[in-house]
């Protein structure tokens, strides 16, 4: 595996989120434009949002795929060797579906939120796919088939797997606890903003 390019939280997935918190926002003002910041706004506002993709890898992968009838013979005739190249992107970061009533705090000055630690969003094909297929012949003739599709699949399971790695999901949860500190200083302007991930320390 190898990172071919790498996005830092895109800037449609920022501008929804805070299009989320100024709606909140509004809705929760007191007459006179004072601002009524409370944990039900801030709640409500991350829930809305879904999952919040913060970081985006592109990921060079390579898969090959043997099938053997356990002979040298037997594959001469039967026998299919598949090798397959491509760019899969990933996208990681935030379910803010998951952050619960216990999660968000207001008191004395101060916002504080729990958020959960990033996970795989989704993975998906970001060009195309150099398949190189040698079949045997009796396969060949009565059951070709080109291993396209069974090399996405594995593919993407190798994208998926390389995505879990602790340091790129460290990576993503980083970016995510950010730019919610950045955006949660928008609606509640004034206030000590803390937020800290459910396994790691407090920023």
């Amino acid at each position: 595996m190898k990172v071919l390019r790498l996005a830092i939280l895109p800037a449609l997935a920022a501008a929804l989120f805070g299009s989320g918190l100024l709606l909140g926002h509004r809705l929760f003002s007191a007459p006179g434009g004072q601002v009524q910041v409370t944990a039900q706004l801030i709640l409500t506002a991350l829930r809305d949002q879904g999952f919040l993709v913060s970081k985006t890898y592109v990921l060079d992968e390579s898969v090959t795929i043997r099938k053997t009838s356990g002979s040298a013979f037997g594959d001469f005739f039967v026998g299919q060797t598949i090798t397959a190249r491509g760019a899969m992107e990933v996208n990681v970061g935030l379910d803010l579906t998951r952050i619960s009533e216990k999660d968000v705090s207001v008191a004395d000055g101060e916002v504080a939120v729990t958020i959960p630690a990033a996970s795989l969003f989704n993975v998906r094909l970001a060009g195309p796919v150099d398949v190189k297929n040698e079949q045997g012949i009796v396969k060949r003739l009565f059951q070709n088939e080109d291993g396209y599709n069974e090399s996405l699949a594995q593919l993407s399971d190798r994208a998926a797997a390389a995505a879990r790695n602790p340091e790129l999901l460290k990576g993503a949860g980083e970016s995510g606890r950010e730019e919610l500190s950045r955006l949660l200083r928008f609606v509640a302007p004034g206030r000590r903003i803390t937020v800290r991930c459910a396994d790691g320390p407090r920023r």
